[in-house]
């Protein structure tokens, strides 16, 4: 089910609302657990079977690290290796046959092909594995945590605002909010507003994007001169930006409504200055996550160089992985790496001492040409795209107007924009003069943000282009 769709946006959440809120306070976990796997199984019941005996397990190895304290390393071993091996199966098992059919036909005259498996991808895994991953290091490392129980973690990793797409939320993050919380009018309010700000993100931004890029990036990449595949992929750099980081308001905003307080994922990434900032703005959840619980248990930055530049390499590789079963993804991944260790090993210096706008477009022309291989999957088609980007096209402007018009145009000046902080720094010079705080702009707020809602609805309504970019995650 997705946030965009008609059935979500008049059914499911309204009825949820009036129950969650109807009911005592007791009840209310419940009801969320109740109508968080009814959200999910609205992909397939198999999946919610898969996930629920996920659960189940992981509660299992949960209530093994509580109580056997003087084993918690092995349970942990044999939690965190259980949820590697689901990810594995589900998502890179066929990859890895690939691969090994590919190795054992080039170096064996009489090897037999294996045969693929074909196993459907459950929605969200990559998310709520890592969350149970998560629990799992959070449980062994705070010995004085209240012991869990089996309805509190279920709600934990099946709280339907970030179980498909995230933000991945950590347990020790969330896991009071899921015992006690205050839900507020104001709370409420606020979280209305910061869904309609992730739907105008995603549908109205996010979509009219991702139609520019499917229109040029579908073509033969002969088909398309230079200044073409330049529209192609930062069309592209928008629409993945803000399809997830939409998503990711919305999620924000959701988890509001019902009293829970999920951390920002993104903060204004595109207006890095390095790779290094870039990775502190960008899917904030995955990164630190990365950090906590891969680089600094590798022993991150606190041994010689070469070690930290090592274990920066294996967190980028994983990174890649994550992000998908294909050797484009994993390039993706040592790509950003590469250019990490490159800052790390004094570039950075060099960087600093430059004009920020040199900078910034430093760090924007690696993220857009690595957003290449995170868009085109085979590797060749992959390089003669970002060799196109850097050839000798026709640069005239009869084809590049063939893929736009008025209203494509508005929606790439708004998608500059909303990248940017510029309507935060209006929102604050507001704050400053205290004009934020009159009726007058609250109630001009609301309206436009109805106005915004109505207009995707009625895109919604129309079939228009609707993905989520992150669901195969």
């Amino acid at each position: 089910m997705l946030f965009s769709s008609l059935i979500f946006l008049f059914i499911f959440l309204p009825l949820l609302v009036v129950v969650y809120y109807i009911l005592p306070k007791k009840f209310r976990n419940y009801i969320l657990l109740l109508f968080s796997l009814v959200f999910y199984a609205w992909g397939g019941v198999s999946y919610t079977i898969i996930l629920i005996v996920s659960v189940a397990i992981n509660f299992f190895f949960v209530k093994q690290l509580e109580q056997n304290k003087k084993q918690k390393k092995k349970w942990l071993i044999f939690g965190l290796t259980f949820n590697i091996l689901v990810i594995v199966v589900f998502k890179y098992l066929d990859f890895i046959i690939e691969n090994i059919n590919v190795i054992g036909g080039y170096c064996l005259n009489d090897f037999t092909e294996l045969p693929l498996k074909h196993i459907v991808l459950p929605l969200g895994i990559s998310f709520f594995t890592f969350q149970q991953m998560s629990l799992l290091w959070d449980v062994y490392r705070d010995e004085n945590s209240q012991k869990a129980t089996f309805s509190n973690i279920a709600l934990y990793i099946s709280l339907f605002p970030q179980l498909i797409a995230g933000p991945i939320v950590r347990y020790n993050d969330i896991i009071s909010q899921i015992k006690i919380r205050v839900e507020t009018i104001e709370l409420f309010r606020s979280g209305i507003q910061r869904f309609l700000v992730g739907l105008f993100k995603k549908i109205i931004i996010a979509n009219s994007c991702g139609e520019i890029a499917d229109s040029i990036m579908s073509n033969s990449i002969d088909n398309i001169n230079t200044p073409i595949a330049w529209l192609g992929i930062i069309s592209y750099t928008f629409q993945i930006y803000f399809d997830f980081s939409g998503y990711s308001d919305m999620a924000i905003g959701l988890g509001r409504m019902f009293g829970f307080k999920i951390l920002e994922n993104f903060n204004f990434p595109y207006i890095s200055q390095s790779i290094q900032e870039f990775w502190r703005r960008w899917h904030i959840s995955l990164s630190s996550w990365f950090k906590d619980y891969v680089y600094i248990p590798l022993g991150g930055n606190r041994n010689k160089p070469y070690k930290t530049y090592f274990n920066l390499s294996i967190v980028f590789l994983l990174t890649g992985i994550w992000h998908g079963a294909t050797w484009s993804f994993v390039l993706w991944g040592l790509f950003h790496g590469l250019f990490l260790i490159i800052e790390k090993l004094g570039f950075n210096k060099i960087l600093n001492k430059l004009p920020a706008i040199v900078r910034w477009c430093y760090t924007i022309l690696i993220v857009i040409i690595g957003w290449v291989f995170f868009r085109i999957e085979e590797l060749p088609d992959a390089f003669s795209y970002i060799a196109k980007l850097f050839g000798s096209g026709e640069f005239n402007n009869f084809h590049l107007v063939s893929y736009l018009n008025k209203e494509r145009v508005i929606i790439l000046i708004l998608a500059t924009l909303f990248s940017s902080t510029i309507f935060d720094k209006i929102r604050l010079l507001l704050d400053e003069f205290k004009i934020s705080k009159t009726i007058f702009y609250k109630i001009s707020v609301d309206i436009t943000l109805i106005g915004v809602f109505v207009y995707s609805v009625m895109y919604i309504n129309s079939g228009s282009y609707n993905p989520f970019i992150y669901f195969r995650f």
